[in-house]
């Protein structure tokens, strides 16, 4: 009898892992691209020891305080939201012992809402005041998370978790996810009083993450 493609396509983990890595470096990147050094006039463009160059040193100033320092929060809230969900789809590839065709195709919709990323943190730096960019972004970090809850739990149902990963490591894996969503729903919700303050809980709730203090919940999510 035949042996059908879709039983043998897309299992390898080694190659998804790769992938990931190389989309999620992309995307880092590109994150970046929305820092743009402010323009200084050409006639403003004088050294100081000239006696007018002060006209320049303030345009510059101004250019970092209004154009530049607006938009680092949104790129450090992103930079970390990246790197945290890196480390959380490595953590699930590991707990891994092999993939398939299905469970292959779900982390590539992962890395789908991976590149989105830059657009979403390019809308919400354009104008921090705007609810509507905060529930955009709020929507790529919901889109990134429950992609990763439907990995665990498909590859929990067809047994390609790795005998090493305990029921309480597994557990610990789905927690965190849905945890942290919903912290990240509420932290966005604030957005309705003040969106930098949604984005300093979000920033908050990312430290937490990458510094992992011994805070009660937090400590068992």
């Amino acid at each position: 009898m035949a042996t059908s493609y879709h039983r043998f396509a897309g299992s390898s983990l080694d190659r998804l892992a790769a992938l990931s890595d190389g989309v999620f470096a992309v995307a880092m990147t590109l994150l970046v691209l929305d820092l743009k050094a402010p323009s200084v006039p050409r006639r403003a463009q004088r050294p100081l020891w000239s006696g007018g160059g002060g006209g320049s040193e303030h345009v510059l100033l101004h250019g970092l305080l209004h154009d530049v320092a607006p938009r680092l929060l949104p790129y450090a809230m992103s930079f970390l939201t990246l790197g945290i969900f890196w480390v959380g789809q490595q953590t699930q590839l590991e707990s891994f012992t092999r993939s398939n065709r299905a469970l292959t195709w779900i982390h590539l919709t992962f890395l789908l809402a991976v590149t989105l990323l830059p657009f979403s943190t390019g809308l919400l730096a354009q104008d921090t005041t705007y609810r509507l960019s905060m529930a955009v972004y709020w929507m790529n970090l919901l889109g990134l998370g429950v992609v990763l809850l439907i990995s665990l739990r498909y590859a929990d149902r067809c047994g390609l978790i790795s005998d090493q990963t305990t029921n309480d490591m597994r557990a610990a894996l789905e927690r965190r996810i849905v945890v942290y969503q919903a912290l990240y729903a509420v932290a966005a919700l604030t957005c309705l009083i003040n969106t930098y303050l949604a984005m300093g809980l979000l920033v908050a709730l990312q430290l937490n993450s990458v510094i992992a203090p011994r805070i009660g919940p937090l400590d068992r999510a």
